[in-house]
Order: structure tokens, then sequence, then C-alpha cells
């Protein structure tokens, strides 16, 4: 499997687990705040920043038919014209640069997801070292070519793909010039239901597809992400807020920085935890050796004395013969005098 790199970052089983923090709407339409959410982002350990890069015009029509609005009681947006909503969720282009700035000034990576072939070229012109493809757009070979034409490494998202879906993705960007793709398990409602995700889809989808693979996260919590860092997950993406009670569209499945914060610590905890399949004691365990249980003398004996349950006991520290030499030497004979808390060894047995 190739190694994947964002800017100097190595992605792999071996390297911590790499952090994105999903800024999407959670701006509020305020570059003050998302240059504040970039701050919190730092301060919580991340390793990178990722924005969306959209026009309304580019993701959907303008219009009020049926098909264009939501209509699902169970949807944070139920009622919402996509026009509107993607007005509202959209990151002006030109807030771009000083973000990415910002991000460069706290040594985050910052990159964004295209949602158009024009978002590629100007991303172009801000030197993002790699792209995301969202789930929904996992179906655009038209955008994944042009983003493979850039050279550079993606992410690429899963939800919703089956796996002809994810090939043919793969495949295209591949055929397009592209080298370099990770994929991201992803359940693509939100929040999500730990119910739907699945993370045992994660290693089956590295050795199917022989890519790093990671996951988008969008149930609440930090749980489900450390769970698929012991299955194999390489990169966690979750949307990133100042406080859920500020609002916006993305608010409600959003981390706060403690929260986030939390997860960075604990994804390495996990990803050092994992190590390798080990028998024995570890170096750092020789020390606890000599607490163990082993045989001691219970009762002061002398020579020619012999072993009962009494004077012979299994007990801690761990000096003495291991406990499974006990009935072994019950009603055997001591062969010089011992004291009791003496240790048993063989040089004691008539």
């Amino acid at each position: 499997m190739q190694t994947f790199y964002i800017g100097e970052n190595k992605i792999n089983l071996n390297s911590p687990p790499f952090i994105i923090a999903e800024m999407s709407a959670n701006h509020n339409q305020s570059l003050e705040r998302a240059l504040q959410i970039v701050d919190a982002a730092a301060q919580a350990g991340v390793q990178a920043v990722k924005l969306q890069t959209s026009t309304p015009d580019g993701l959907t029509l303008d219009i009020d038919s049926e098909d264009f609005v939501i209509n699902d009681p169970k949807s944070l947006w139920n009622g919402q014209r996509l026009y509107e909503l993607y007005q509202k969720a959209h990151t002006p282009w030109d807030w771009h640069e000083p973000i990415f700035k910002k991000c460069e000034e706290l040594g985050l990576i910052a990159f964004s997801t295209p949602f158009e072939e024009k978002a590629v070229d100007f991303l172009e012109s801000l030197n993002v070292p790699c792209y995301k493809i969202a789930s929904f757009e996992s179906t655009d070979l038209p955008l994944i070519k042009k983003v493979a034409s850039t050279g550079k490494p993606v992410i690429m998202s899963t939800g919703m793909a089956t796996v002809a879906e994810i090939d043919e993705a793969i495949r295209t960007f591949k055929y397009a010039g592209g080298t370099d793709v990770l994929l991201l398990k992803c359940t693509s409602t939100y929040p999500a239901s730990p119910d739907d995700i699945n993370l045992f889809t994660i290693p089956h989808m590295r050795e199917l597809f022989g890519t790093e693979v990671g996951l988008s996260d969008h149930t609440l919590g930090v749980g489900v992400a450390l769970a698929s860092i012991a299955l194999g997950a390489t990169v966690i993406e979750k949307h990133f807020t100042l406080r859920r009670s500020d609002g916006g569209l993305d608010s409600v499945f959003s981390m706060e920085p403690e929260e986030m914060k939390i997860l960075v610590e604990e994804s390495n905890r996990v990803r050092k935890a994992l190590g390798h399949t080990q028998y024995g004691p570890t170096e750092n365990e020789r020390k606890s050796i000599r607490f163990r249980r082993s045989l001691y003398i219970a009762e002061d004996m002398n020579n020619g004395d012999l072993f009962t349950p009494k004077n012979l006991r299994v007990v801690r520290p761990g000096y003495g013969l291991c406990p499974k030499y006990y009935k072994i030497l019950l009603s055997k004979k001591i062969n010089k005098s011992a004291k009791k808390g003496d240790p048993v060894t063989w040089d004691l047995i008539g």
C-alpha cells in the first residue's frame, strides 16, 4: 500500500491519527467567527482545517419545484429550498485566503472540498496541498477528473456509495492522472446514528481497495471515532464549531473545542495502545514479575521437617518457586533450617 501524505504529514497505521476539523457552515456568515474557529481548532490540537468551496448555482438550480425542496420531517433542514440552503452554507471565496493564511500561521494544514470545476481552479490558485471529494459528489466523475488533473492527493468520502461506485470513482481518478487516494467511511445522515455507522467496513475497505481509510463522522461524541481508530482508521474528520448553542446549519452534529481536544488526545492514546501482537512481559512489565505469587515458608522450619499446607504457602511476592510446584513439595522434607518469610528454592528440597 502506497503511503499517503498530506503536506509533510505521513498518514498510515504507524503515525498519529490525522484529525480534520470541518468548518462547513459553522462560520455562520462571519469571517471573524471563521478565524475564531481556526484558532480554536489549533488549540484543540488538530492537524487540519477543511472548508467547503461552492456556490449555490454550482450545486443546484434556483427553482421551487418539489425536487428542489427538502421534504423530510426528520431532517434538520426540512422545508428548505436547496438553493437557499446552499446560500446559507456558502463560504465566500474571498474568505479562503485569510482563513488559509491563519491556518498557516498556526501550523495547520488548510484545504477544501470543491463542489464544481471552477472551485478546483480557484483552490489551485491558493496552492492547496490536497482535495476532498464529498460523498454526494463521489459519482460526479467529471469533477473527480478535474481534481485528478491537479496531481494532488485526494480524500474521498464514500457515504451511500456501493462497492462498484467507489471502484469507478477510484479508477476515474487514477485514469485521469491522480495517484494518491484515501477513502473515508461515511454515513451521510446528519446527525448520524451509531447504528448506521458499520465500522467493520473500515478494515474490509482497506483490504478491498488497497488504500488508507479514515472516518468522516457525523455522530455525536467521540466514541465512534475512537473505535474506528482501533479498526484501522488513519484519518478522522469531524464538523467543528465554537458552541452548538450559537446555532447554524451544522451546529447540532458539530464538536465543540473541549470535545475536539479530547478526541485528539484520546485518538493518540488509542493509536499507541494498539501496538502489536505481544505475549509475555513487556519491557516495562518486567519489574512487576516480582509481585507474582510464589512459594514461601509460612512458619519457621528445621532441617528434616515435612512441608505441609501450614508451613508452605502460595503468596506474593514472586521470589520463590512457581506455585505449580506446591503439591509436589507437600510431604517432602526440607534439607536445612528456614525462617518464616524465606522464599522456597530448590536448594531447600531434600
